[in-house]
């Protein structure tokens, strides 16, 4: 038996609406599921990008401590409302919406005018009622994007004085539940298996949600890790002895291949001296590093870095 970390997979999605995904994640090593249940939870919660709306103002209102004639709702209440509203940016600027409605009636998302970079989630949300049919209500809107949770006093962006700041909930995922269980992948029963259901507000699709998480969680540790890389085995799989025989020898095979010599793969002296004096002794190391950071070693140039690519390619690696 291996003593590698098993490379898990998603084995399951449980779409049960356009906003609630139910992902089961096996195998996990053992005690991995409350890890990566716990930390994907986190990130979820805390850095997912959203857009809501951080300030407005309502044309007549100077505070949000009075009432507008017409207007069942006082500016309080009008805020609270505006908080709920969802919306996708495609981009990273903040956007300057109006919301326009005149006459007796609801006001719903559906009032404001968007242009071509915004679209709201929830159209029909309502945000006053109108109740004299000679009152025009007007609000400007600011939507920004963030992550996470933004007080007040957190803004940074400079507002006329009429403007009403508001705090910001920007994360798109409502909510996030996990659950490990015990699986088996034939011979070895100490693995765990991770089910997690993540609900979202719609501007962005759990999966989505889920893989930007994974990615977040990527990038952070392989700041951490810098040039180490552990070798993993990939999902166990198939109960059958013959398939997981030959399965182990091709990994086998493959482990042995990243620890050859650089000396030995017959490169220009050149190449090989260029590698070795970067601490570059296996294929494994090599392995290691990207295309640019290949091009970032001294004395390697683009002729060396074709060479080793062709060399690759021939072995197949």
């Amino acid at each position: 038996m291996s003593n590698l970390i098993h490379t898990p997979g998603v084995v399951k999605v449980d779409e049960h609406n356009p906003t609630s995904t139910t992902f089961t994640i096996e195998p996990l090593h053992n005690g991995y599921g409350m890890t990566l249940g716990n930390s994907l939870r986190r990130v979820l919660l805390s850095s997912i990008s959203g857009a809501v709306i951080t300030s407005f103002k309502i044309e007549g209102s100077t505070h949000e401590f009075t009432t507008i004639n017409g207007v069942k709702e006082d500016v309080i209440d009008i805020m609270m409302n505006l908080k709920k509203l969802r919306f996708k940016v495609y981009g990273e600027e903040q956007q300057s919406l109006r919301l326009t409605k005149k006459g007796k009636g609801p006001v719903t998302a559906k009032d404001i005018t968007l242009n071509a970079d915004v679209e709201i989630v929830n159209p029909d949300e309502v945000i006053a009622t109108i109740d004299n049919d000679k009152v025009n209500l007007v609000i400007d809107l600011i939507v920004e994007v963030g992550r996470g949770y933004r007080t007040i006093e957190e803004g940074t962006l400079i507002k006329p004085s009429d403007m009403i700041a508001v705090d910001s909930i920007f994360t798109p995922v409502l909510r996030v539940r996990y659950k490990v269980e015990n699986t088996r992948v034939g011979q070895v029963t100490d693995l765990d298996k991770l089910i997690i259901t993540i609900d979202t507000d719609g501007s962005i699709t759990p999966s989505d949600a889920f893989e930007e998480a994974a990615a977040i969680l990527i990038n952070q540790y392989t700041a951490l890790a810098g040039k180490t890389r552990v070798a993993v085995t990939p999902s166990l799989g198939q109960d059958d002895n013959s398939n997981a025989n030959e399965d182990n020898d091709i990994i086998g095979e493959e482990l042995a291949a990243l620890n050859t010599s650089i000396e030995d793969l017959n490169l220009s002296a050149r190449t090989t001296n260029a590698l070795i004096n970067n601490d570059i002794h296996t294929i494994k190391d090599l392995f290691s590093l990207n295309e640019a950071e290949l091009k970032d070693l001294k004395g390697f140039g683009s002729k060396a870095l074709d060479e080793v690519k062709e060399k690759m390619a021939e072995l197949e690696l």
